[in-house]
């Protein structure tokens, strides 16, 4: 198939959505973020979906931004970037509120707003290749929308050391944060989130939907319209910002910004 994301429900009610842009290791953009988000409501409408699964093709879960959207946002005025980063806080709520379980299969690179999709699934399985960075800082950018969700994910202490510090970390490192639940080697991935849907699909369906809305109910870290409005001004401002313009020059010029030092 040619769509950068496409919507398959199985005879089980298995929904999967599968990120199809390898070319770009699935990086997202304006259009494919509205595409997601209208993925996401067309499983949830569709009354024999009993879970969703969250995939992608090619090397890499998901790099994040794409590097045309970003440049091109850079060049945008603030209520563009306001609407845009409303439109990718959307998406992450549109996942992490499905009534049904939701199941994310993690492979390679999984950066940025990739995270955030990890963080929004109730279980995540990861290939031992994968691996993992909230690299936003490092663009002069900061993780803005998904930052509610990957700190419900990997708690505040993990979340002040990889927000601040923008570093690498492994697949194994990540289910020690508690950003993915297991780690298995990459021929056994497939079979393993087989085996996930399949216990899934044993339980009932009604009893997992209501399961999972406790958890959301008793979060204490409640996603409030006033923080994600927050979040998308934190982002907004930092791209049209000195900081942030001079972090994607130096990223696409493959050059040292002008905070680096040393």
């Amino acid at each position: 198939m040619s769509e950068a994301a496409y919507l398959d429900i199985d005879a089980r009610g298995v929904a999967v959505i599968t990120l199809n842009r390898p070319d770009v290791h699935n990086a997202f953009d304006d259009q494919l973020i509205a595409h997601l988000i209208a993925l996401i409501k067309q499983a949830q409408a569709t009354p024999q979906t009993r879970m969703l699964l969250l995939t992608s093709t090619g090397k890499s879960f998901s790099a994040g931004a794409d590097l045309a959207w970003m440049r091109r946002m850079a060049d945008a005025s603030r209520e563009d970037n306001l609407r845009d980063a409303r439109n990718l806080a959307l998406l992450m709520e549109t996942l992490n509120s499905f009534p049904a379980p939701t199941v994310a299969r993690v492979q390679g690179a999984v950066m940025g707003g990739g995270v955030g999709l990890v963080a929004c699934c109730d279980i995540a399985i990861a290939s031992d290749a994968a691996f993992f960075s909230l690299s936003e800082v490092k663009l002069g950018l900061a993780p803005a929308a998904i930052s509610p969700y990957v700190i419900a994910k990997m708690g505040v202490s993990q979340a002040r050391r990889y927000f601040v510090s923008g570093e690498r970390f492994s697949a194994i490192r990540a289910a020690a944060v508690g950003l993915v639940h297991e780690v298995v080697l990459a021929t056994e991935l497939d079979a393993k989130v087989e085996q996930i849907c399949t216990g899934l699909l044993a339980n009932g369906p009604q009893a997992m939907r209501a399961a999972k809305q406790l958890v959301q109910v008793a979060n204490p870290l409640q996603i409030t319209p006033e923080l994600s409005e927050y979040t998308a001004g934190v982002i907004a401002d930092l791209r049209a910002s000195d900081e942030g313009k001079e972090g994607l020059r130096a990223f696409l010029e493959k050059t040292a910004p002008v905070w680096v030092t040393g």
